[in-house]
């Protein structure tokens, strides 16, 4: 099933660190958050689809000074055939976020350099076919 992304923007950007303090914990509790991603669709128009990827650097508990990033790369697509739901799905889930995804970490690792942190030691090969197999196995 062949798909076009038609255009590509930034959404939204959600770009926090709320203490002098959190700042310069940062760099150390950096391993302690995790990258989190959240796919959404709707259908824009004559089959073009709206793909929302939210990136979110998500802090666990440990972290008492935590930041907020998150990051809506929003992607219009155009699907030819529409008829299969499951093709579609993997399209949404896989084959965008895939293609989207190294602008989406560039533009997360640009926010972090310009906010002053030079090691940014974040995990940046995401699989998102190993993602959705997971998904689908529950």
């Amino acid at each position: 099933m062949p798909y076009k992304i038609l255009s590509k923007f930034i959404k939204d950007i959600s770009f926090e660190i709320p203490s002098a303090e959190a700042f310069a914990l940062l760099e150390k509790e950096i391993s302690k958050y995790n990258l989190n991603f959240d796919i959404k669709s709707k259908p824009f128009k004559n089959n073009i689809i709206e793909v929302n990827t939210i990136l979110r650097l998500v802090p666990n508990k440990d972290v008492k000074h935590k930041m907020l990033t998150e990051i809506n790369y929003t992607s219009l697509v155009s699907i030819e055939d529409t008829k299969d739901k499951n093709e579609i799905e993997k399209i949404v889930l896989i084959k965008i976020p895939t293609e989207i995804y190294p602008h989406l970490f560039e533009t997360f690792s640009y926010l972090f350099s310009q906010a002053g942190i030079k090691k940014l030691s974040v995990e940046k090969k995401i699989d998102f076919q190993k993602l959705y197999d997971e998904r689908n196995k529950s």
